[in-house]
């Protein structure tokens, strides 16, 4: 009986697994959200920590926006960036920015620049005249010094429709 008891369990995992593998659709297409129109929130690091003494290590950052959405343009109307106690810094847009199909646009704080501190983050505001592909918002975060170097990407998140 003891012997028989891994084999029965044994059994019960393959089955389980091979239900749940004949479940899931071979080829599923990828679900593509459309919009016309988010308020998303982008993590900034401008810098980051190292060593026992949390040494902080200075980033640049570029905010990158990308319409990806190949037959219709949509406007940029905010831009804002906050430090890390939520306190307004500065204002890269008051006006809208048009951003035609599968056009870019990208906003740059330099490595010298701290006043965001380590919580820093955009908020990006946009809207379309009709449903489209949402765009692609995240900031691309760099930095070197003494022959080190460190660069990674933060995504953009959605908090309001």
């Amino acid at each position: 009986m003891k012997q028989k008891f891994p084999a029965l369990i044994a059994l019960i995992l393959f089955v389980a697994v091979s239900l749940v593998v004949a479940a899931a659709p071979a080829n599923a297409a990828p679900e593509y959200r459309l919009s016309k129109g988010q308020t998303v929130y982008v993590p900034v690091y401008s810098n980051v920590f190292s060593g026992p003494k949390k040494r902080p290590f200075q980033l640049a950052a570029t905010l990158s926006i990308r319409n990806t959405d190949p037959g219709a343009p949509f406007r940029i109307t905010a831009i804002d960036y906050y430090d890390t106690n939520g306190k307004l810094v500065r204002r890269y847009r008051t006006g809208a920015l048009n951003l035609g199909p599968l056009a870019s646009a990208d906003f740059h704080i330099d490595e010298k620049d701290v006043a965001g501190g380590f919580g820093a983050n955009f908020i990006v505001r946009w809207d379309a005249d009709r449903a489209i592909n949402t765009p692609i918002i995240e900031c691309v975060m760099i930095g070197t010094a003494s022959g080190q170097g460190i660069s990674f990407v933060s995504p953009g998140q959605e908090i309001k429709e």
